[in-house]
């Protein structure tokens, strides 16, 4: 896929669709009775959503992350922040959990939408290994194994990706990154400094340009002592691509509910992008087995009724669909902006490589005929190189100087520093010219010898002959 495919310098696809929801209903534009004319809209956002997402996720696959940033979002929180029931209830399948360090490599969700009646499935890779996944239930345990074999079993932590893919008719086009949550101090049997690894890795991410980071904090809590929205803030100070994200708002106290609304309509800690609020699965449920489907349910009668957030949902900044529909706008409008510049990047390393792969000659032929005269020549090559360095002939430093003609300079650069010495001592020293251009050096008491000839040197050697008093020199 050339980058060109995906509509770069074109109309922004998120603006195109923006009320077309993306979370879980394949058929949510067939089901107004009057939608042949968005239905068809829906379907032309699709065709330019996918793309988007499927180059950048190629990329990434590819290892351009390593020299490259690529647009992405990055899920941060605090630990017991709820980040893992978000990432949940957007990909319809449930994630590691449990208490202290639950995510500890970087997971690379990826969300793919299914028109069609396919079935669901997923699949998790890693380093060189990939496993495919027929069954939803399975998904948190190949995590877990995938963890277990980059971090090891214990409480380590690592920046090698793992990749989560989903392909579900639930499911919105979207591509996230979730990221350990933040701890503050170790517990247990976790690394004393693990807390530092953590933010270590988390500011690798966010800390790019090209990075959308969502934030996620509980309703519960005062936003402005949250780990995450610190380090966020830190890194975008003027908060133009940051994303707030509220949960467990069924756990605000009475008579907060109001401060909790002014957060959410950007009152408080101004972001540019807002933010939005959720009601995910809580532990109960979780025990309960409260399946994902009846968790948004649940989360649609609770805002429906709720005195103070329902004004919210009107306003399209809370439930998790609002949120999938907002992340997939987000992360297209960011890709279409970074396309050019990634373009010239990615060309521009292109050229750098080439180049330098050009340095190395051609490739080692397959042939076995063919395998013989590239050895050949390659040796005679190494001879040549061999030759020349014997002679003096090879070049040497950035403007192809002979080494022979670098050392001559270097002599008589040196026969001025000998020659002072010499007459600081009340001497006289000087270089007689040689037939050859090869300078000899000679004292007073020898310069007869060195007019007889005696100093020569052969020719072709070109070296610098200082004569001590009563040497014998000999041609």
């Amino acid at each position: 896929m050339v980058l060109s495919e995906v509509g770069v310098g074109k109309a922004d696809p998120a603006a195109e669709s923006h009320h077309l929801l993306l979370n879980g209903d394949a058929n949510v534009a067939k089901k107004n009775p009057a939608s042949a004319a968005e239905n068809n809209l829906y379907s032309q956002y699709e065709e330019k959503v996918r793309p988007c997402i499927d180059l950048i996720d190629s990329l990434r696959a590819l290892g351009v992350e390593q020299d490259l940033a690529l647009p992405a979002i990055a899920v941060i929180g605090d630990q017991s922040s709820g980040k893992s029931s978000v990432l949940e209830a957007l990909s319809g399948v449930a994630l590691p959990r449990g208490n202290g360090i639950v995510t500890r490599c970087p997971l690379v969700l990826k969300l793919k939408k299914l028109v069609n009646e396919e079935e669901w499935k997923g699949k998790v890779s890693y380093q060189d290994f990939e496993t495919e996944i027929s069954d939803a239930s399975e998904v948190e345990k190949e995590v877990n194994k995938a963890q277990n074999a980059i971090a090891g079993e214990g409480m380590g932590i690592s920046h090698e990706l793992i990749t989560l893919e989903i392909s579900s008719r639930d499911v919105p086009d979207l591509t996230l990154i979730d990221l350990p949550g933040i701890t503050r101090v170790a517990v247990g049997n976790q690394p004393a400094d693990i807390g530092f690894k953590i933010k270590s890795l988390i500011k690798k991410y966010i800390q790019r340009q090209e990075t959308i980071s969502l934030v996620v904090v509980p309703s519960n809590v005062d936003i402005a002592t949250t780990e995450a929205l610190s380090m966020a803030q830190e890194v975008d100070p003027e908060g133009d691509r940051t994303i707030g994200i509220l949960t467990k708002p069924d756990l605000v106290d009475k008579g907060t509910e109001d401060k909790v609304v002014e957060v959410v309509r950007n009152l408080v800690f101004h972001l540019k992008k807002g933010y939005m609020i959720v009601k995910c699965r809580g532990q109960q449920e979780i025990q309960d087995q409260l399946s994902l489907s009846e968790a948004l349910e649940r989360e649609k009668v609770f805002f429906e009724g709720h005195p103070y957030f329902r004004d919210l949902l009107e306003e399209g900044k809370a439930t998790v669909p609002c949120l999938a529909e907002k992340l997939t706008s987000e992360l297209i409008t960011h890709i279409c902006k970074s396309m050019p510049r990634l373009e010239n990047q990615i060309k521009e390393s292109h050229q750098k490589i080439t180049e330098e792969l050009q340095k190395y000659g051609v490739d080692i032929p397959e042939d076995e005929n063919e395998k013989m005269f590239f050895l050949i020549d390659k040796i005679n090559a190494f001879n040549q190189d061999i030759a020349a360095f014997i002679q003096g002939e090879e070049t040497v430093g950035e403007e192809d100087v002979r080494l022979f003609t670098k050392l001559r300079n270097e002599f008589r650069k040196w026969s001025i520093v000998i020659e002072k010495n010499f007459q600081a001592r009340g001497q006289q020293a000087h270089f007689q010219p040689h037939p050859f251009d090869h300078p000899v050096l000679c004292a007073p008491d020898i310069r007869p010898a060195a007019s007889e000839g005696h100093a020569a040197a052969p020719a072709g050697q070109g070296h610098l002959q200082l004569a001590p008093e009563g040497a014998e020199r000999h041609q």
